[in-house]
């Protein structure tokens, strides 16, 4: 077919029922169905039509192996809008490769990968492989059922976030396939008691040092694992097993690869073209233009993809801070203010209202979770109340503080004991999530193991059992990066597996089973979550306990007004026993130890026992009652509260019957008992009331 002929036959397909002006405005959430590569007819016959945006161009023609990548054999014709270009071919094939080959403005030739294709060689090479993605049966429409009745606030949200590719390998170093990986995982995660798991960005990236976050393909899954449709069956494996699935999303940044997004037609087309908004200088990239319509719509609509197409439950959006503020990390004279001379990006905050928005009025159920690093307010409050819409955001002053606490010395806890308690001031003014992430166990921080403080390697154990319980029992859904549950020792490595060989040790054996019975009471104890954004599911016990570097809480669930559901949680962060330790308690009845972080069968000494606790009527912390325990030094303790059994009625004695009988007024009474006291008198405790703990 000659050229001119090939551009006569396309104009006809300009009829094609898209509203382009959509795009442009940056309202369009399904570009995917448009841009990129799709099967259709022309002229009666059948073929595929490739579509690309390319705005500043002067020719795009499409290359590949089927013209030996000669732009001169192929060329692409514009639409009736002249920012579009468009060619049809037949005989494509799965796996057909090609790129547009476009002549810029400045003269030079660019060759681009399709920034809507479904499917790219693998690296080293850059080119997008056609690829159908409409083909995969799904079977996880109960999935869909069970999925519908949950309310994601209100339910236990326990997060494996992992890193493919160094998860487990082959012993050879090589990486699973996606549809191994989950064969393998599932019953990891169900094993373990998590809920969900989040997966590094998985879209195409060219560099493995970037883990992810440089992305050239936005629209493709990687094809270092597999295909599209393997990708698929992955996600189907882990819905039929009830396994929520996250992805990492990165609108924040593209990179300069010659293949990607970057001066895609020879000009500033996905990026800002102000030098002083374009740039992250630190990560060597570009920024997107938040302000432009056919942006906003590619990004929109990739988020829509992710979840739609390839059903995934949640993103997770990466860098939300460098997107609001137009001064990150930058210095004085590389920014420009807004035009009310703040440093807020408006654009960017108006994309993730849109975005947020588009999401949920399309997938009510789906988790738009942020990780956002400063104190903006409002980020998981509803757009159209001022809020950026998302429905949860990392807790990352939560992190920050603790795991600066876990680092320090014993010695200095007690003068920094507000690193434990200040959260709570903020606790619930968003949705929030406490994550142990990737960013923590990297460049020189060490692993989480490793940033425990102490002299002893049984010290650094023992620490480390006590942090996992306070985050288990301290406001928010979790997430704990892979490895930190056998307490991998040396920090995370992208290019080899998880040191799964310290299970060979017993420290590390006992480990894995603290954070998988640590896990289980998360999830069998409706009291973590239930009310996990708002303080009636939290109260204090003590807080201010920093001589001793203890604190304790009470975490309640309140959605059934007949039933007190609560559990009790007690963390001494210090290497000092706690013997004789009273705490104040709520209600009259007991207290069931429900974990012990210093049982044996934990790696701990087991010098301690708290068995069931009888809340005794002495009054501490603002309480009726109370209990006296002890505590292990480094270690925590939960007890679930058990109300009093009713007291049985007794059949009356002779004597009482008497009494109860109707008698004649007039007859003279025989009742000489003296009149009931009006108040029982509170009984006071055999032991002193005077112990070690907190009360002055």
């Amino acid at each position: 077919m000659s050229g001119m002929s090939m551009k006569k036959e396309l104009h006809e397909s300009d009829n094609y029922d898209f509203p382009l002006f959509v795009f442009h405005e940056g309202n369009n959430q399904e570009a995917f169905d448009f841009f990129g590569a799709h099967k259709g007819e022309c002229n009666g016959r059948k073929g595929v039509f490739f579509r690309v945006w390319a705005p500043h161009a002067v020719s795009v023609s499409i290359v590949g192996d089927f013209n030996n990548w000669d732009r001169s054999r192929t060329p692409m014709h514009r639409m009736s809008d002249s920012t579009v270009w468009e060619v049809f071919l037949e005989n494509v094939e799965q796996y057909f490769t090609y790129k547009y080959s476009i002549e810029t403005a400045h003269r030079s030739i660019v060759e681009k990968a399709d920034p809507y294709g479904t499917h790219m060689e693998t690296r080293p090479n850059t080119a997008t492989k056609y690829f159908d993605i409409d083909g995969y049966k799904w079977g996880d429409a109960e999935w869909y059922k069970k999925k519908s009745r949950i309310n994601p606030y209100q339910s236990p949200m326990n997060i494996y976030e992992a890193h493919f590719g160094s998860w487990r390998t082959y012993p050879d170093g090589q990486p699973f396939d996606y549809v191994k990986f989950a064969e393998e995982m599932v019953p990891y995660l169900k094993e373990m008691g998590y809920t969900h798991l989040e997966l590094m960005p998985l879209a195409e990236f060219p560099f493995d040092g970037s883990w992810g976050y440089q992305i050239i393909g936005y629209y493709a899954p990687t094809s270092r694992y597999g295909t599209p449709d393997q990708f698929m069956k992955m996600i189907d494996i882990f819905h039929q097993n009830d396994i929520s699935v996250i992805l990492d999303w990165v609108p924040a940044h593209f990179p300069k690869d010659a293949a990607g997004l970057f001066e895609f037609d020879g000009d500033c087309c996905y990026e800002y073209s102000d030098p002083l908004k374009r740039e992250h200088a630190d990560w060597g990239t570009r920024v997107f233009d938040y302000g432009r319509g056919e942006v906003q719509s590619f990004l929109i609509s990739n988020a829509v993809y992710w979840v739609e197409k390839f059903h995934i439950d949640g993103l997770r959006v990466d860098a939300v801070a460098s997107m609001l503020y137009l001064d990150y990390s930058r210095r004085q004279g590389e920014w420009r203010p807004n035009k009310d001379g703040g440093n807020e990006n408006y654009e960017a905050i108006d994309f993730f209202r849109k975005l947020n928005t588009a999401m949920f009025s399309r997938n009510p159920q789906v988790l738009m979770i942020a990780e956002e690093s400063t104190s903006w307010p409002m980020v998981t409050k509803p757009a159209d109340i001022g809020g950026l819409g998302f429905n949860f955001k990392w807790n990352m002053g939560w992190m920050n503080d603790t795991l600066e606490y876990m680092r320090m010395d014993p010695i200095f806890r007690a003068g920094n004991h507000n690193k434990l308690t200040f959260s709570f001031f903020y606790a619930f003014s968003e949705n929030f999530i406490l994550p142990i992430s990737h960013d923590e166990v990297v460049h020189g921080k060490a692993s989480l193991f490793g940033k425990m403080s102490s002299t002893s390697m049984e010290g650094k154990f023992a620490s480390m059992r006590t942090f996992a319980a306070y985050m288990t029992a301290h406001p928010g859904k979790k997430l704990t990066f892979m490895g930190a549950e056998f307490a991998q020792v040396i920090e995370w490595d992208y290019k080899k597996g998880l040191d799964w060989l310290l299970l060979d040790f017993e420290t590390h054996r006992k480990m894995q089973a603290f954070y998988k019975k640590l896990n289980h009471i998360y999830l069998d104890n409706s009291a973590f979550w239930k009310n996990d954004d708002s303080w009636d599911g939290f109260k204090w016990i003590c807080a201010d306990d920093y001589t001793q570097s203890v604190i304790s809480f009470r975490r309640i669930d309140t959605s059934d007004p007949n039933v007190k559901n609560e559990i009790i949680t007690v963390c001494n962060f210090v290497p000092v026993r706690r013997e004789n330790y009273r705490i104040g308690v709520p209600y009259e009845g007991s207290y069931e130890l429900i974990l012990n972080s210093d049982d044996v069968e934990f790696g701990g000494s087991g010098v301690t026992v708290n068995k069931t606790k009888k809340a005794e009527e002495f009054s501490m912390h603002g309480c009726d009652y109370s209990i006296e325990i002890d505590i292990a030094p480094f270690s925590a303790v939960m007890f679930r509260y058990i109300p009093p059994k009713p007291k049985k009625k007794r059949a009356p004695s002779a004597k009482q019957a008497e009494k109860a009988a109707p008698q004649d007024k007039n007859a003279p009474s025989e009742n000489t008992e003296k009149a009931p006291k009006t108040a029982a008198r509170k009984r006071t405790p055999k032991k002193a009331a005077k112990k070690e703990g907190t009360e002055k």
